[in-house]
């Protein structure tokens, strides 16, 4: 076995408000491995955005890493000064935004955008950076790339433009790519071709991905494992074949449980009563329990941890020690 890529080790990410201080990652930890396409899925509120944010050192005040570790390559990247962590980004780790527009300038063409970020993170002059460019968006599947790279960002559609941010994330070959909600804001059929295009340039380019997501569908198309994350916390992570088709936790079967079959009709899918609690209601012992179906007394009052069931770990006192 190689030895893991990204090591994120009992992560706590606090906001200090007028409230208190707000928990909202709860003592995670995973690894991902070299290659590996990593999903992280679960609701808006979960926090699966922030533990991205705090990998790539973009978590905006007044977020902050409480407590834990997160190394790469098995050295420590979370207490980096900013300067540091800055020439880490972009050569070591790659993010796609789900909001293109939030990625690219609107003044600048995508060619003086994407050469610029090579020569950043590269010893290529510019007529080398511009070839490397045109080559990039050839992989991402931009038509005419030599003549589109003098276009500025307005002149692509959507999908287009989310194929230019993924050149841009991939500019340095960096080892690990962070893709957060790379495909929401897309349609369905542009959803398909851009999922297919992060799975083959993950494949060619030898670079891990963690794919943070709600949609377990995608999860299922492109993953190797998932972890699925409740109010700050993991509550289920393993294989995903194993998590899509044998989910333990009552969470991770009722969002399975939504996913629609193309092998049987149903009149309606499945859905999980109730919504995410807040940061300042996130209630004692499993926060899943006021609505979970399955809840018993020891789920209000104590907070399981994981635990090895089959080829995953569980947080619930469905498969924890007895009483």
């Amino acid at each position: 076995m190689s030895e893991p890529l990204l090591n994120v080790a009992h992560l706590r990410i606090e906001f200090n408000t007028r409230r208190g201080t707000l928990v909202a990652v709860d003592d995670i930890s995973f690894d991902v491995m070299p290659g590996e396409v990593f999903g992280v899925v679960g609701e808006s509120g979960a926090g699966k955005s922030l533990t991205g944010q705090a990998i790539i050192g973009l978590l905006e005040p007044p977020g902050r890493i409480a407590a834990g570790e997160i190394r790469l390559d098995g050295r420590r990247i979370d207490n980096l000064p900013y300067g540091q962590m800055r020439r880490l980004r972009g050569r070591q780790i790659g993010m796609i935004f789900q909001d293109p527009l939030t990625s690219l300038n609107p003044l600048y063409t995508v060619g003086r955008q994407l050469v610029e970020t090579i020569q950043t993170h590269t010893s290529m002059n510019h007529e080398e950076a511009r070839r490397r460019a045109v080559a990039l968006l050839e992989d991402v599947g931009i038509p005419a790339a030599d003549k589109r790279i003098d276009h500025y960002p307005h002149q692509f559609s959507g999908g287009m433009r989310q194929r230019v941010v993924i050149a841009l994330a991939l500019c340095a070959n960096p080892r690990l790519v962070i893709a957060d909600e790379p495909t929401t804001a897309l349609d369905v059929s542009i959803q398909a071709q851009i999922i297919l295009l992060l799975k083959q340039l993950c494949e060619q380019y030898d670079t891990a991905v963690i794919l943070i997501t709600h949609d377990m569908g995608v999860i299922a198309e492109i993953s190797d494992r998932v972890a699925v994350m409740y109010a700050g916390r993991i509550v289920e992570i393993g294989g995903v074949r194993e998590v899509v088709k044998n989910a333990r936790h009552p969470y991770a079967r009722g969002l399975m449980g939504a996913i629609p079959s193309l092998h049987r009709r149903v009149e309606k899918l499945n859905q999980i009563d109730g919504s995410m609690p807040r940061l300042t209601e996130i209630p004692s012992g499993c926060a899943f329990h006021p609505r979970c179906p399955q809840a018993f007394e020891r789920c209000r009052r104590e907070r399981p941890d994981l635990v090895r069931v089959g080829e995953s770990q569980v947080a619930c006192w469905l498969y924890g020690r007895t009483s």
